[in-house]
């Protein structure tokens, strides 16, 4: 049979990494490709009491029942507490809707936001699934120079002028892919100039608590005066990604247009997994949780960083973040790491090309490494596969 799919399918991929997934049900293999947490930083023991808790309250059957759209009260309430953890302060319950992960939020933007053939300004390289994410809404990504700091301002704004996007999508600390952390004055100056232009702010932060080195920076959202940025956090990396939940927070205009969004995709984020998350809020569970954790998770950076030092070719230049869950690397000209991708997983081992997270796909002698969910005797032995291969020993 003929399918009559919509003109917005054609030349639509699958998101490079939920291919690589397909790969990961071998059990040899070795995975730097995606973003999952560790094992060890699932807390499955505090997730059952919580759950059993649940279970036997009084509110268990409003719980199992439909829910409203804009969330659970009480996880809007304690989400509230959540961001003044990134200091965000002043804002009320009509600034928050809770949604179904982080990428929900992405895309309810976009679907209040743009029109077919509307422009959005990333830094290059960015997420790969907000690129996904546009291309499904018709939308047009352009990449935007970034420097150790940030976006390059002087490139952001010829971009605004050059292409009048409706909204700047920005990961800024611990970016994925690159695991680099804006500095408080370039988030300054990127707010100021997309106040200047009448330009909103996506500020995705799933990362900033995973911060294992150094001092914090505030969030965009906390210096925004105006209700020009939208805040959008995921709960998936701190405490499960199996829940599909995190918070969106806006000026409650745009939180009114991404409900009646929200309403026709999913009616309302999983009250079960929204219950669970507010029950380990307001348990006090968060910093005994991430005490635990960002050890883990530091000592496997460095891990990984000793491993690219001792087995990558000497012309592999690396990040070195200070929290989040990914190193990015950058190999000399001519090389293309697609051309290694599947001899990679023939000797198993997995990454991502990166340039899958540039807007124009250019860049081709770059990856994006995860250290976060492999053992430390993986993070070696995949390292090494690695280095023999694009030396070409394998």
């Amino acid at each position: 049979m003929e399918y009559g799919f919509s003109g917005k399918m054609n030349g639509l991929q699958a998101n490079a990494i939920r291919e690589i997934f397909k790969y990961l049900s071998d059990p040899e293999m070795i995975s730097f490709a995606g973003g999952m947490p560790n094992r060890a930083a699932l807390p499955a023991e505090i997730l059952s009491e919580l759950s059993a808790n649940i279970f036997r309250s009084g509110d268990i059957y409003g719980i199992l029942q439909y829910g409203a759209t804009e969330g659970y009260m009480p996880l809007r309430e304690s989400s509230i507490a959540f961001a003044a953890r990134s200091g965000i302060t002043g804002i009320g319950i009509e600034n928050t809707l809770i949604i179904s992960g982080g990428q929900q939020g992405i895309d309810l933007t976009c679907k209040i936001f743009l029109d077919k053939g509307d422009c959005v300004l990333v830094e290059d390289p960015t997420y790969l699934a907000v690129l996904h994410i546009l291309k499904t809404h018709e939308a047009k990504a352009y990449g935007v120079k970034a420097d150790e700091d940030g976006m390059d301002i002087g490139d952001l704004e010829e971009k605004i002028k050059r292409y009048k996007p409706k909204f700047i999508y920005v990961v800024p600390t611990f970016g994925n892919p690159t695991g680099k952390t804006y500095s408080l004055e370039r988030r300054k100056k990127i707010l100021e100039t997309a106040l200047k232009y009448n330009v909103v702010i996506l500020e995705d932060d799933p990362y900033s608590h995973l911060r294992f080195d150094g001092e914090s920076v505030p969030s965009i959202k906390s210096l925004d005066k105006t209700g020009s940025v939208i805040y959008n956090t995921s709960f998936s990396k701190i405490i499960s990604p199996g829940l599909r939940c995190g918070v969106c927070i806006a000026d409650p205009k745009i939180i009114a247009k991404m409900t009646l969004c929200k309403q026709a995709a999913d009616v309302h984020t999983s009250s079960l997994s929204q219950a669970l998350s507010d029950a380990f809020f307001r348990g006090g569970y968060l910093d005994g949780h991430l005490k635990s954790i960002l050890p883990v998770y530091k000592n496997k950076k460095i891990l990984m960083k000793d491993a690219i030092k001792k087995y990558m070719p000497e012309d592999f230049k690396s990040t070195d973040p200070k929290g989040g869950l990914f190193i990015f690397g950058e190999f000399g000209n001519g090389i293309n790491t697609a051309d290694y991708f599947y001899k990679a997983l023939k000797n198993k081992v997995a990454y991502v090309n990166g340039a899958d997270f540039f807007a124009d796909g250019s860049v081709l002698n770059t990856l994006r490494l995860n250290f976060s969910n492999s053992s430390d005797e993986q993070i070696d032995v995949g390292m090494k596969k690695l280095g023999d291969i694009f030396k070409g020993n394998l």
